[in-house]
C-alpha cells in the first residue's frame, strides 16, 4: 500500500501496489479527463509527480513518446493512465486543468 494524495483537491487516500494511477486518483474523487482509453494518445490525463516519482513505475516508450507532443511538459510530469503505483513510497500528484479542483 502507498499512501496517494491528490492536489489541490488534497485528497489523500491508500493505493495497493498495482493500481493504476488513473484509476487511484478516480476512485479516491479526484477529476481528471480521459479521452482515448487508456491509450497515451490524448494527453488529457497529464499532470506532475510532485513527490514520489520512485513510487511510481517507469515511463515507457508510447507515454514517453506522447508527453513530447505536449505543451507545458516537464521533469515531474506524467500520464495518468500509464503510471502504475508501486507501494514502495507516498505520492503526491498535482492535476492540471479545469477538471482538477
Amino acid at each position: 500500500m502507498s499512501t496517494l494524495t491528490i492536489q489541490p483537491a488534497g485528497i489523500v487516500t491508500e493505493v495497493v501496489a498495482g493500481t493504476n494511477l488513473l484509476h487511484a486518483i478516480l476512485a479516491a474523487g479526484g477529476k481528471l479527463a480521459t479521452k482515448c482509453g487508456e491509450q497515451a494518445k490524448c494527453g488529457a490525463c497529464h499532470l506532475f509527480v510532485v513527490e514520489g516519482r520512485k513510487g511510481l513505475s517507469r515511463i515507457a516508450a508510447q507515454e514517453d513518446a506522447k508527453l513530447d507532443t505536449l505543451v507545458g511538459i516537464g521533469s515531474k510530469s506524467r500520464l495518468a493512465c500509464q503510471a502504475t503505483v508501486l507501494g514502495t513510497e507516498a505520492v503526491t500528484v498535482e492535476l492540471l486543468g479545469a477538471l482538477s479542483g
